[in-house]
């Protein structure tokens, strides 16, 4: 079938095969990306599995919350690649992949024998995407890298931290899930142009540098000259009192942004004189007052209930929304509208709920096919299709290559 007369209704990487030789979060939430966009993604994992199998919520042996989070429309297939069988059996996958992706020291998988130079002799059109810490040029590249890590040493920390005493990490794996959403487009960018040249190639997503560039798009500040003129940071996001405003239930989320908005917001409070002293109509002013309009702001939305604001700022156009808890997500009305959690049975676990893909494609939807398998489910099948017998497949399990059937 020409590419032209391919069915993409399983989304639009169908035909795409993908050796995931990822673990843990950066690269496994980028390989469930390109699988729910249609993607065959065969995830190799050791005899003991991914370390995420057991983190999170534990919902059945070695299945946990996080794991079945990233780790769907996935095969498993689990082998021992300290042994010669099972660097073997990863050898033949190689040529019939279109892609390989590893969040491995590039040293470690050298070593291993998996290195780009070694994959691309047996399979010269591949992509071959290395999710590294650090950037392999550097002096740092063969230090481990974890998101703790790469939040302290790409600013973010600090950032996170301004006006406390000590610095702290954002309470989410941010350098892990952006990295991975990055290695996403590397790999799709790579595939453009494979497909326009025939070529494959090595391409590597390190997390430093990528959460550096994250980091500083709106807090280059001073740095943009060299030397810097000014500090770095963007003041109304560092200094400014730019967190949630208290109302009289709680809090609110409000964000005037326009000279209109503003002017809208003090008129309607009564306080028009204040705004005016603070320079609302023009934002280098309302810049310089930041800290000030930020406290006047909080002072205002102190007088009435979070429901009064809303309704308020729907009126005047103003961007607002309540603070919404974890738990309370499955309820929001706008989540519930477009039924962005879905309910299944998944075979092992039993009843599960899920996020399911948020990219929309008109003509090639994204889809989820199957859920998280368990580890190695898919052995013995992959193995068979490369032509192994079920004799020559149970020895491999005697032997401790992989693991023995249920």
């Amino acid at each position: 079938m020409s590419d032209a007369n391919m069915d993409l209704s399983d989304g639009p990487l169908t035909g795409i095969r993908i050796l995931d030789l990822t673990s843990v979060v950066l690269g496994p939430l980028a390989t469930q990306m390109l699988g729910d966009y249609g993607a065959e993604v065969i995830k190799i994992e050791s005899l003991e599995g991914d370390l995420m199998r057991s983190n999170g919520v534990n919902l059945s042996p070695s299945m946990s919350s996080i794991y079945l989070a990233i780790n769907r429309n996935k095969q498993s297939m689990a082998l021992d690649l300290k042994s010669d069988q099972g660097k073997a059996i990863l050898r033949q996958l190689v040529p019939r992949v279109d892609v390989l992706v590893h969040n491995m020291r590039v040293s470690a998988i050298e070593k291993l024998g998996f290195g780009y130079e070694a994959v691309a002799q047996a399979n010269p059109q591949i992509v071959y995407c290395a999710a590294t810490g650090f950037d392999q040029d550097g002096p740092d590249k063969d230090r481990p890298a974890f998101d703790d890590i790469i939040q302290a040493a790409c600013g973010l920390a600090s950032v996170n931290s301004l006006g406390r005493d000590r610095p702290d990490y954002v309470s989410t794996l941010v350098a892990d899930k952006t990295t991975g959403m990055v290695l996403v487009n590397a790999v799709l960018a790579a595939l453009l142009a494979k497909s326009r040249s025939g070529q494959g190639q090595y391409v590597e997503v390190p997390m430093l540098e990528t959460m550096v560039a994250f980091t500083l798009v709106e807090h280059m500040g001073g740095l943009t000259r060299n030397p810097a003129t000014q500090s770095a940071g963007y003041s109304r996001v560092l200094g400014g009192g730019r967190q949630p405003s208290p109302t009289r239930d709680g809090f609110i989320a409000m964000l005037p942004y326009t000279n209109h908005h503003w002017e809208s917001f003090f008129k309607d409070a009564g306080q028009e004189a204040l705004g005016q002293s603070l320079g609302v109509s023009n934002r280098v002013t309302r810049n310089a007052n930041i800290k000030g309009l930020y406290a006047a702001l909080h002072q205002i939305t102190a007088t009435k209930t979070t429901a009064e604001w809303i309704e308020i700022c729907d009126r005047l156009d103003i961007p607002a929304t309540p603070i919404y808890a974890m738990e309370d997500l499955p309820a929001h009305p706008q989540l519930q509208a477009v039924g962005l959690f879905e309910d299944t049975v998944h075979p092992d676990v039993g009843a599960i709920r899920y996020v399911r893909p948020t990219v929309k494609f008109a003509k090639t939807p994204a889809k989820v096919r199957h859920q998280a398998h368990r580890l190695g489910q898919d052995t013995h099948a992959i193995l068979s299709e490369l032509g192994y017998s079920p004799d020559q497949i149970q020895a491999l399990a005697d032997q401790g290559v992989i693991l023995k059937s249920d």
